[in-house]
């Protein structure tokens, strides 16, 4: 069951359960549209996969299986994955 994590890894934004704007790659790494689109060239930095929109969970279900309240901010910044040459 996917975590609903409340942030933008990146800029810290708020993305609440029902963010339309919320991204995640395979592993979960949650960030913001903006960040995918402007600062990560649609890469996910921690893994190197791509993105896709974060389904929302109906409110029945996010009221039985709640959203994760655990904030995950890249500690030392947020930058384009790195280019194999």
């Amino acid at each position: 069951m996917l975590d609903l994590r409340p942030n933008c890894e990146c800029c810290d934004k708020d993305l609440a359960p029902a963010a339309t704007d919320a991204m995640i790659c395979t592993y979960e790494c949650t960030f913001c549209a903006d960040c995918v689109e402007a600062v990560l060239g649609g890469v996910c930095p921690n893994c190197g996969g791509s993105f896709s929109p974060r389904p929302i969970r109906p409110a029945a279900m996010l009221a039985k299986h709640p959203a994760s309240t655990e904030r995950v901010l890249k500690a030392e910044g947020c930058s384009p994955p790195a280019r194999a040459a």
